[in-house]
């Protein structure tokens, strides 16, 4: 479960991303004070373009993320964070998908490239879907599919598509810690469809690796 104060910012966030504007900075916040209360200075953390959150890839030169944590050379952290609303459900839940997919496999790729040449990059997923029909609804297959899909997709929403998306991003360590929840717009108080991505797993993943990092003496480390 949501705690109040993260489920007030999490809302807010949560029913402004399916509207478009500035609908992450509630969130961003949140995420911030994770590292903040740990005692990283402010300049190590980023959550503004103005800040600078252009990070290296391998398949391009950089690529933007939503906040970003760094101490010298190390990552601490990246996180990207998406939304999905109404009505185009079906036809941007493909670019999710691959967004999601090429931000973590390129700077992963990077990372083995010695392009973060302290400590492994830690990644974090956020991601909001709108609790609609359209996302809710059963998604028919393509009738005449070359090969056909696994059978784990068979009569699954957006909902569901998303949540075995999400569980798997952290099966297979694209990402180290993913939160999916959902917010109607009657409604924005935030849903949790999948109890592995909760928030409550989603922040223990961002304490571990702040607790991670302590023990080999960030935030005060500012050397390699």
């Amino acid at each position: 479960m949501i705690c109040r104060r993260s489920k007030n910012a999490v809302g807010t966030g949560t029913a402004g991303s399916v509207r478009g504007g500035k609908h992450f900075d509630s969130i961003a916040n949140l995420i911030s004070k994770f590292f903040r209360e740990a005692g990283y200075p402010e300049d190590a953390i980023r959550v503004e373009k103005k800040q600078g959150l252009e990070l290296p890839g391998y398949y391009r030169p950089q690529k933007q993320w939503d906040v970003v944590v760094t101490i010298g050379q190390t990552l601490v952290a990246a996180f990207e964070m998406k939304a999905l609303g109404s009505p185009s459900f079906g036809n941007n839940y493909n670019n999710r998908v691959e967004e999601a997919l090429g931000s973590a496999v390129d700077l992963r790729r990077a990372s083995l490239a010695d392009l973060y040449p302290a400590e492994k990059p830690w990644l974090g997923y956020f991601f909001i879907m709108e609790d609609a029909d359209g996302s809710r609804r059963p998604v028919k297959m393509g009738r005449k599919s070359a090969i056909p899909p696994e059978p784990i997709w068979e009569g699954t929403s957006y909902q569901d598509r998303f949540g075995i998306f999400c569980k798997r991003l952290i099966d297979e360590s694209l990402y180290d810690s993913v939160c999916y929840v959902t917010s109607s717009q009657v409604d924005p108080k935030p849903k949790e469809p999948v109890e592995l991505l909760n928030w409550n797993h989603f922040s223990a993943g961002v304490r571990s690796r702040i607790s991670y990092l302590a023990d080999l003496g960030y935030p005060n480390k500012t050397s390699s």
